[in-house]
């Protein structure tokens, strides 16, 4: 798989000023951090840096096997994805608390009429556990991430795009979803028919690496 001209920059600015932290090549490239998540992530995946904990990055030598990348970014999402956990929008708090510790999962994905509308996460049901609410009042519906605000993708996206997508949103799982021909107020309305979450990318790396 071939580089993109933003990661070979990242490269060069590492052989340059090693070691250099995310900060600085951030202010470097004229981006944020959290644009580079993905570029040093993969850079560091196959070796061509080395991250050290509260120092930075140095140039760790040209990779000595890029199969796991390649091999990645030709397994399509629908391959490898996992039955979402759903919840109705009408789900009080406290029952979808109890619903996702059961099923051992950091986000539920709200419906409405089989129609995809949100997302909760361990992190939105802490805020309103901590801040004082009536858990056992407050449907989910009131504390879900609404769409279109939701970070989606297709099946037929290769799992290194959806990769990507995690790391550079600092997201648990995305959901996997299809287009539903009719529109809601004008607006586009989706299905959800699966999710890859880190674990889900985690197994993948696992079963290439074994395989090369």
């Amino acid at each position: 798989m071939k580089l993109s001209g933003r990661q070979e920059e990242i490269i060069k600015l590492v052989k340059e000023g090693q070691p250099i932290t995310s900060e600085a090549l951030a202010e470097k490239l004229g981006v944020t951090r959290a644009a580079l998540r993905a570029d040093l992530a993969i850079l560091t995946m196959i070796g061509i840096l080395d991250a050290k904990p509260k120092v930075g990055y140095i140039y760790a030598g040209n990779p000595t096997d890029t199969a796991i990348l390649d091999n990645i970014s030709k397994v399509l999402v629908g391959d490898i994805m996992s039955k979402p956990i759903t919840v109705n929008k009408n789900t009080m708090v406290y029952d979808a608390i109890v619903f996702l510790f059961l099923n051992d999962v950091g986000t539920l994905f709200v419906e409405n009429n089989g129609i995809l509308i949100g997302a909760v996460s361990r992190k939105d049901f802490l805020k309103i556990a901590i801040g004082g609410t009536d858990i056992y009042k407050v449907p989910v519906g009131v504390i879900m991430t609404r769409m279109p605000n939701l970070v989606c993708a297709y099946a037929e996206e290769s799992a290194y795009s959806v990769a990507k997508k995690i790391i550079e949103h600092e997201i648990d799982s995305v959901p996997i979803v299809e287009k539903i021909n009719e529109k809601c107020e004008g607006k586009e309305q989706f299905k959800i028919v699966g999710k890859i979450s880190k674990t889900n990318i985690t197994k993948l790396f696992v079963k290439l690496g074994e395989s090369t």
